[in-house]
């Protein structure tokens, strides 16, 4: 069984997939008090750590793959664009890098926005390069496995074997879940129906369930903020079964 190492772990959607795929985490870095108490909750024997910048990753137990998505907001369309330099929060990537070098993991999984490819996916791949590292990278979708929403995301595997097929190096190009079994990973997402209502097509419904992200009431109070950190740590998670293909791919790679 692969063990893992997870960074910028947010409530653990990475972390959960990899553990269906079939892997083990073993510890957690993440700062955000609000995700620390989602991750002790749901992975309760994992070894959890707080600021990666005060880290000495030559001391945390080796692992054979780590994974993270490390903030996107420098280099994502909807941002500043200001990359990876030094200072920025997408910045944080060279503590990422630290952790790979500190560590040596036979494997790598870094997940991103699409914007990392067009600014600052050359440094992440040199900097991989730099220490022996082969890449492979591909720009898939939550819907191809069934979600109810396009959610794109970059997905960066790396790994320390020379012996990497150079057909099946990744050119930025778009996986669109065509060639999946349509019911891949789609337990939960069947239970979801897109609601086709003109007054909130936001809305979905499950199990009779309504969620609807968006105050129903514009400029007004709507009551205590009590969900605010719920609804910011989602929108930076990452949806559990795009990781899990990616998981069974890596276990599937190391088994051949």
């Amino acid at each position: 069984m692969l063990t893992v190492g997870s960074l910028f772990s947010g409530i653990g959607g990475l972390d959960l997939g990899l553990e269906r795929a079939g892997m083990k985490v073993i510890w957690q870095v993440e700062i955000d008090p609000f995700c620390q108490k989602v991750l002790q909750k749901h992975f309760p024997d994992c070894q959890l750590y707080g600021d990666i910048t005060k880290l000495d990753f030559t001391t945390l137990p080796k692992v054979d793959l780590i994974c993270g998505g490390f903030p996107c907001q420098d280099v994502s369309f909807a941002g500043k664009r200001k990359g990876l330099n030094d200072g920025t929060r997408s910045g944080l990537w060279s503590h990422f890098f630290n952790a790979i070098c500190g560590l040596r993991p036979r494997f790598v999984f870094i997940e991103n926005v699409p914007g990392l490819l067009s600014l600052g996916g050359d440094r992440v791949l040199g900097d991989l390069a730099s220490i022996g590292y082969d890449a492979e990278w591909e720009t898939i979708p939550a819907s191809a496995f069934g979600a109810p929403h396009l959610r794109f995301r970059v997905a960066i595997v790396a790994h320390t074997s020379s012996t990497c097929n150079d057909s099946n190096v990744g050119n930025g190009g778009i996986f669109d879940g065509r060639e999946q079994k349509q019911d891949f990973g789609c337990s939960y997402w069947k239970q979801l129906e897109l609601l086709d209502s003109k007054e909130s097509p936001s809305k979905w419904q499950h199990k009779g369930y309504f969620s609807n992200p968006r105050p129903l009431l514009l400029r007004n109070d709507d009551g205590l903020s009590c969900g605010v950190d719920r609804l910011k740590s989602l929108g930076n998670a990452v949806v559990p079964q795009w990781a899990e293909w990616i998981g069974r791919q890596i276990v599937e790679f190391d088994n051949d």
